[in-house]
């Protein structure tokens, strides 16, 4: 659809203020996108995440998250690990240059010996915490044994201790990056992955320890802050939970920092306990906290830091965007946003059928700007050349007998038509009265001034009638116009308001499942939004395959037998990473199949064609072929045929039944203009679960059937589309086999052979004759062969379309489930 342009006007003192918010709109949105594309898409989020753990500590010596780190991000992001690696080793310098040695070291040894592993490994997911520990605990074994040259019980010790806590981190970590990473992913997370997303942004936390920020702790204030943020979005569960878990990281990293979990936790309880009173009650929370455990458990002398760093957390806490929040909020359970999304389903059905009723908005629209576009429009142009008929009338029954014709319109061109000019202006206004000025002016001019006075009430009649009759007609188009758009928008509105609820399919999502499971297949979920024959609508998320293809080789073939009808995959979004999902979509597959080829010429080889053809695909498996062919040649038969197709889609599409749809395509082309301006219209409309079509043919040529050495010809005789307001059409119906080819084509192509008598016969044996199948080599020899028998000169605009009629032969055959009962 084109756009349409509009202005408005706004008042004066208010003028500046809109450009001023789009301004700031357009800059934060720009600024988001920009650090979305630095940190998300290029992955240096990585690089600043491994500088952090690089340099984190675990008792104030243990060093187990490098690794760990590392190797998720190379198993789950592998074009990011370069980045993650030169962070770590940047963080580990920062503690000392052996440290930043051993980092590099370690990491290259699990490279080469995890990709040497790779050609035996079935499940690298599973493998990875192993390997990470078992290198992780040999290299800090040898490095103890190097650095003392005997190894001690608690050396054993510590380094059984960090090859446990590099496994338990690799897992986490697996289950976290994800989340930090990656833009589409699946929406909704367990309880256990909020646990891993906690626990590996307190360990990135940990990094931070040491750093102040005028002589406030920099760890303290990111901590609080991290437990207000969630206090505020889950309320007193998850807020508990996250400060224990970040306090407990911070207290094994800094024994110290053991009492920071006290404070954390209360924050917690107390923040959530107090979200209803939005972000002041969450910081009110906090401010308790503070005071409460500050004072019991250091003493009032460090009161003041402690209580200024909560300070300090609650700015940034307050700073936080409402946008951030409420998007971190869809992936937390118990939170409105996370039940938001879990009845997406609900809004998809409901967009169905909001979008069913849209498009018959789309049809009353198309209707309304058909006739707007007709309104004639008076300009000085065309005014101009009214009063040039008016006057050439009147002077052809008054100047052209006249002995002074010469002397007033060959020498005084100017003066006559400026006073006769006046003189019908004057009449006009004055009920065919002339001021006595001008009169005695005429007089002295003319010698039929009478007569002229007589001619010119009688033009006017005549020129006031049709100008009446002009305006009534675009006052009727433009209250038609006015009254489709009105239509329209009524329908569209309430498109908007519809609600629909989602069918209840748990017995069938129950026995699907239970049938994948039966058959060794995991499926995570599964969503049925249709089950009726023919019009099947199902979505499942389906664990990562790596590839294999199980949707479209398993479920897919396992869902037609217990469908009772071919199923096949419509859409699917493979995860990019391993323990992801894939999402997919099943649907019902058509019983045919339809190959099209077109082509065309426009006459004399112009680039503007008066015909004009059209594919379309109708849903509910159907398909369309169209051809109208305008009055003439040139744009303006180019602009009626392709009109009537832009209308016939729009109506088509909509759902409206064939008949009807040309009956009223023929009421709105006869009514919007009074030219003779008319299209033929070429309809087959093929069901593709059966292959039945249905042929309307409004003033066009007859169409072919070619089935093997067999022509059928199908024709029907209706007047062109536009020439009567009442009309019946008709309807030819035709089975379609397999195999079947049907050529359609514009009068250009079918009466357009030079010394042929009966075209019928002609196009037969020119069928016949051809040695393929493939639709658009059959349209360009037949375009071919007619431009050839006309010694290669195209005097009309030519159209052909080519159709073949295929079964659509699944790639897979169905599996039998001889366990599940048929849903019928």
């Amino acid at each position: 659809m084109e756009k349409t342009n509009a202005s408005f006007i706004a008042p004066v003192g208010k003028v500046s203020l809109h450009p001023s918010k789009s301004a700031l709109g357009s800059g934060l949105g720009k600024f988001h996108a920009l650090l979305e594309s630095l940190f998300i898409k290029k992955g240096y989020l990585l690089l600043f995440v491994g500088f952090l753990l690089g340099r984190a500590l675990i008792l104030a010596k243990l060093t187990p998250f490098c690794l760990p780190f590392f190797a998720s991000v190379y198993l789950i992001r592998r074009e990011r690990a370069p980045l993650a690696l030169i962070g770590l080793v940047v963080g580990a310098a920062t503690l000392s240059l052996a440290n930043a040695a051993f980092t590099f070291t370690i990491t290259i040894c699990f490279l080469v010996i995890f990709r040497i592993s790779q050609k035996w490994l079935t499940n690298e997911m599973r493998a990875l915490p192993f390997f990470v520990g078992m290198i992780l605990g040999i290299g800090k074994l040898g490095e103890a044994f190097i650095l003392s040259q005997q190894l001690v019980l608690y050396d054993l010790m510590m380094v059984g201790v960090q090859a446990s806590l590099a496994f338990i981190l690799t897992l986490i970590f697996l289950q976290s990056i994800p989340l930090l990473t990656l833009n589409k992913r699946r929406q909704l997370l367990k309880t256990e992955e909020i646990v891993c997303l906690i626990i590996m942004l307190a360990s990135i936390m940990t990094g931070t320890i040491g750093w102040q920020v005028y002589d406030l702790s920099l760890e303290h204030i990111m901590s609080r802050y991290l437990v207000l943020v969630f206090s505020f979005i889950a309320g007193a569960t998850v807020g508990s939970t996250v400060g224990v878990v970040t306090g407990l990281i911070f207290s094994l990293a800094s024994v110290s920092s053991f009492y920071h979990m006290s404070l954390l936790a209360f924050s917690g309880v107390l923040g959530g306990l107090m979200k209803e009173g939005k972000k002041i009650g969450v910081s009110i929370g906090l401010f308790i906290a503070t005071l409460l455990i500050g004072m019991y458990g250091e003493g009032g002398g460090s009161l003041l830091k402690t209580v200024l760093e909560s300070t300090a957390a609650v700015f940034l806490f307050l700073l936080t965007p409402q946008a951030l929040t409420s998007r971190l909020a869809k992936y937390i359970p118990g939170t409105p946003e996370y039940t938001a999304e879990q009845q997406k389903y609900m809004r998809k059905m409901r967009d169905v059928t909001a979008q069913r009723v849209s498009q018959f908005s789309g049809v009353f629209h198309a209707l309304s700007k058909s006739f707007s576009q007709m309104e004639v429009i008076q300009d000085d142009t065309e005014s101009d050349r009214e009063m040039d008929y008016f006057m050439s009338n009147v002077t052809e029954k008054t100047c052209q007998t006249c002995f002074k014709k010469e002397q007033c319109w060959a020498k005084n061109f100017n003066t006559t038509y400026a006073y006769m000019e006046e003189i019908i202006h004057e009449m006009d206004q004055n009920d065919g009265a002339v001021s006595t000025k001008l009169s005695r002016d005429w007089e002295k001019l003319c010698t039929r001034s009478k007569k002229v006075y007589e001619t010119i009430g009688q033009q006017l009649t005549f020129f006031q009638a049709n100008q009446k009759l002009k305006k009534q007609v675009q006052e009727s188009r433009k209250l038609v116009a006015d009254q489709l758009l009105g239509v329209s928008e009524v329908m569209d509105s309430f498109a908007k308001e519809i609600q629909r609820e989602r069918e209840n399919h748990h017995k069938q999502e129950e026995q699907i499942i239970e049938a994948m499971q039966g058959f060794g297949i995991h499926i995570e979920q599964v969503e049925i939004y249709s089950l009726d024959p023919g019009n099947v609508d199902i979505e499942m998320s389906v664990p990562f395959c790596n590839g294999h293809g199980e949707c479209e080789k398993l479920i897919a073939p396992m869902l037609s037998d217990i469908l009772e009808e071919t199923i096949v995959v419509n859409k699917e979004e493979c995860a990019t990473f391993p323990n992801g999902f894939c999402h997919v979509t099943f649907r019902s597959s058509k019983a045919f199949i339809v190959e099209t080829g077109a082509a065309h010429a426009a006459k004399d080889g112009g680039l503007v064609s008066g015909d004009s053809y059209s594919t379309i695909e109708l849903g509910l498996g159907k398909y369309a072929i169209a051809i109208s062919d305008g009055m003439g040649n040139g744009e303006r038969a180019h602009y009626e045929s392709n009109e009537t197709l832009k209308l016939l889609q729009k109506i088509l599409q909509s759902g409206i039944e064939e008949r009807t749809a040309i009956k009223s395509i023929n009421s709105i082309l006869s009514l919007r203009t009074t030219d003779e301006i008319f299209s033929t219209l070429d309809l087959a409309m093929i069901d593709l679960k059966n292959a039945s079509a249905k042929f309307l043919k409004i003033g066009s040529t007859p169409s072919f059937i070619k089935r093997g050495n067999k022509i059928i010809k199908i024709q029907a005789s209706n007047l062109p589309i536009g020439i009567l307001q009442e009309f019946e059409v008709d309807v030819v119906s035709e089975q379609l086999k397999a195999g079947d080819l049907l050529v359609m084509m514009s009068d250009g192509v079918f009466e357009g052979p030079n010394h042929v008598e009966n075209y019928d016969l002609w196009m037969k044996r020119k069928l016949l004759e051809l040695e393929t199948d493939d639709p658009q080599e059959i349209a360009d020899l037949i375009l071919e062969e007619v431009i050839r028998s006309k010694s290669d000169i195209i005097d009309d605009d030519m159209t052909v379309t080519v159709a073949k009629i295929k079964h659509n032969t699944p790639k897979w055959a169905s599996i039998p489930v001889h366990k599940v009962k048929r849903h019928a």
